[in-house]
């Protein structure tokens, strides 16, 4: 279980990227003019934490900067990312960049949950001619009422979670998104799409079971659009799933484990460089979706130039959005092998420390990763 900590918490570690991605890209703190932040940690009810970030602004005496918090379970950073890159593209924006802070610390009650628990705090800028671009017209999102996980103790900060129906939640969101954004493509490209048109697949990792089988329900639906992708042994053994309903296809073990062997040699291509972070720190919250995105960039950033992500962001109760990145090399600093370098997600990884405490099960392994962030 990686954690920050008892001198660190959601503030300082964004304090940090903040402070991080200002000095590593030389940006004139002057230059911010929305900072939004994603995050579901408690610290005030009312106090945003993006207002603490403002210190990172005093010295340069820029107060004329938009933006609070946005909060939703794990999706707050996708609302907030949104947010920024919307305004980018509004006519009241100013001219100035957009930076977005996604931070949490997840902590789970005792028992079978409390080992995926994460720390990280993750900070992007948003400006025009970047090499990670929106394809803003393919974006599709599916809402709805559920209490699959949720916080209604105040004085508690440990979730209350129905692990079944959430995974239920998660893939019926993904289908949902996924036949969305296909409709759109294909209404604005006139081409079919299918998983074949992404070279990588990003997707919230709560732990990766959940991403193996989130990929695979991909190439599931691909069977089900008749899509050409999926070749004719595929066809073959996924036919008999053909005609369950869609609450049967969740529940049916038979299918999942099917889909995955089938997707798996797709799986290790496109889904498997973007979990380097999910797996070595847990569950981020907000900020999972984007450490795996930095994996991918730390991963294949010599090979990227052109390629589509595609991109899954689920927060319960229940938000979720698909979207897509197309990636060119970009100028300095802002160029992906740079950004690689930035990441350094290598050497941060391994300075964390191995802490050992005692457990009921005997002594149990933590990992105190320092104030070091993404940026």
């Amino acid at each position: 279980m990686a954690f920050c900590s008892e001198v660190e918490d959601v503030i300082s570690m964004s304090l940090t990227v903040v402070k991080s991605l200002l000095e590593k890209y030389h940006i004139d703190p002057k230059l911010i003019g929305r900072l939004e932040v994603g995050s579901e940690t408690v610290i005030d009810k009312s106090k945003s934490i993006k207002t603490w970030l403002m210190q990172n602004f005093e010295e340069s005496g820029n107060t004329d900067i938009e933006g609070v918090d946005s909060s939703n379970a794990c999706y707050g950073g996708t609302a907030a990312l949104l947010n920024c890159v919307n305004w980018v593209e509004s006519r009241c924006w100013d001219g100035r960049y957009g930076l977005v802070v996604c931070t949490d610390s997840a902590v789970y009650a005792e028992g079978p949950a409390r080992p995926t628990g994460g720390a990280a705090a993750i900070a992007m800028l948003i400006g025009p001619n970047a090499p990670i671009s929106f394809e803003s017209k393919y974006r599709a999102s599916h809402m709805a009422h559920v209490y699959d996980f949720y916080k209604p103790d105040l004085a508690s900060e440990y979730p209350v979670v129905d692990g079944k129906l959430s995974q239920t939640c998660y893939l019926m969101a993904l289908d949902s998104c996924y036949r969305q954004y296909c409709a759109k493509y294909e209404k604005l490209v006139g081409e079919q799409f299918s998983i074949s048109d992404a070279d990588y697949c990003v997707f919230h990792s709560p732990y990766n079971k959940l991403v193996q089988k989130s990929f695979a329900r991909l190439y599931f639906n691909d069977f089900m659009r008749n899509c050409s992708s999926v070749d004719n042994d595929a066809k073959e053994k996924l036919q008999p799933f053909a005609n369950l309903t869609s609450e049967e296809s969740y529940q049916s073990r038979d299918l999942e484990k099917g889909s995955q062997q089938l997707a798996k040699h797709l799986y290790d291509i496109k889904v498997q460089p973007s979990t380097l972070l999910p797996k070595q720190i847990g569950n981020m919250y907000t900020a999972s979706l984007y450490a795996a995105l930095a994996s991918v960039i730390y991963n294949k950033h010599a090979s990227l130039t052109g390629q589509r992500i595609v991109m899954f962001s689920y927060g319960s109760g229940l938000t979720s959005t698909m979207f897509s990145f197309k990636l060119n090399e970009g100028q300095h600093p802002f160029n992906l092998a740079n950004i690689a370098s930035v990441l350094d997600v290598t050497a941060k990884l391994e300075s964390r420390h191995v802490k050992t405490c005692p457990g009921h099960y005997g002594d149990m392994s933590f990992i105190h990763q320092g104030n070091q962030g993404l940026c």
